[in-house]
């Protein structure tokens, strides 16, 4: 008697049984197994395969191409493996946490995940010491698994995932950019000047520079780049304008880039905002000592919302303008 095919993968702790009836019969492996278990990635069942962690009728299945044969097959998860980098306690700002995932309203100066010149630190290194024994595994370490990141100096909403599952679901709705999901991000942006329309689109193609690899640059040959943005107020004596940035995708220094290309800096910002200094001198003394006490480009992260990875959901956080740029705010608006 063949077992059903559609029987679901059972968990006992670190064990996942899955049972295989006639139709699987002949099926690739590691797609089968990937079918019935939804929490790993097909590629982690390879990888998981070859490390001897498949097994059927007594003999381990290390071969990924191998064909489905009728029975019950074995796969054991190893425990994770301890994160590299290693926990730091820094303080974080949590909005919201389940099982599943983390959102924390990111402090500007913070860098997300650790790199050159940042090794420790991070915003990785603060989850991971904050999220501890919730953290089962990303690929197979206990690490937070990052789908998007902001800039060391922005501020504001990001969403990490505590799981394969999650991160997986995450990172499709990020690589979806919200086309056929709820998946919202918007930014308020304080920039130079004022555009000549209430609202419009960027839509322009970004790469690294090649004049300057730290760089990112407008090119024909660039990745789709697609920013919506919206002026919410105009400050004319500081010749300034707060507007909302919307993306439709999500590249490099895309609302940085694409408002200084056109003609609308970030306010701060000393990469791509070429006049910055000259701008800033103009400005009455109260709005220019807020500048400076800023510190930074003026971008926040307000607005985040995407579908839960297990239940489907819809979540939406909104972050409220962090206390220096809310002193910015209220220094354009006296400025005389």
């Amino acid at each position: 008697m063949s077992l059903p095919s559609s029987e679901p993968a059972a968990d006992t702790g670190r064990l996942r049984v899955v049972a295989a009836g006639a139709d699987d019969v002949g099926e690739r492996l590691d797609r089968f197994l990937a079918s019935r278990l939804p929490e790993l990635s097909r590629a982690r069942i390879q990888a998981l395969m070859r490390q001897g962690a498949v097994r059927s009728g007594g003999r381990t299945l290390e071969d990924p191409s191998a064909k489905v044969n009728a029975g019950e097959i074995v796969l054991e998860l190893p425990e994770p493996t301890p994160a590299e980098p290693k926990g730091e306690d820094i303080p974080l700002v949590v909005v919201y946490e389940d099982d599943d995932l983390i959102v924390v309203d990111k402090p500007a100066g913070l860098v997300v995940h650790p790199a050159a010149g940042h090794a420790d630190g991070t915003l990785v290194n603060a989850l991971i010491a904050h999220c501890g024994a919730s953290l089962s595994g990303v690929g197979g370490v206990a690490r937070p698994g990052i789908v998007h990141r902001l800039d060391k100096d922005t501020s504001g909403l990001l969403v990490v995932a505590k799981n394969d599952a999650a991160h997986r679901s995450l990172s499709a709705q990020f690589a979806d950019h919200g086309r056929t999901g709820p998946l919202v991000r918007a930014y308020l942006a304080f920039v130079w000047g004022a555009p000549d329309r209430p609202r419009g689109t960027v839509d322009a193609p970004l790469a690294r520079s090649v004049k300057n690899r730290e760089k990112i640059a407008v090119t024909a040959s660039g990745r789709e780049a697609i920013t919506h943005w919206e002026t919410l107020e105009r400050f004319d004596s500081a010749h300034a304008s707060l507007l909302e940035c919307r993306l439709e995708t999500g590249r490099t220094h895309q609302i940085r880039v694409h408002l200084a290309h056109i003609g609308h800096p970030l306010i701060g910002d000393e990469v791509y905002g070429a006049s910055h200094r000259t701008k800033a001198s103009r400005l009455g003394e109260g709005a220019a000592g807020a500048l400076a006490a800023l510190g930074r480009q003026a971008l926040h992260a307000a607005e985040l919302g995407f579908a839960h990875p297990r239940t489907a959901e819809t979540l939406l956080f909104e972050s409220p303008l962090p206390p220096e740029m809310d002193d910015l705010l209220t220094a354009f608006r006296a400025n005389p």
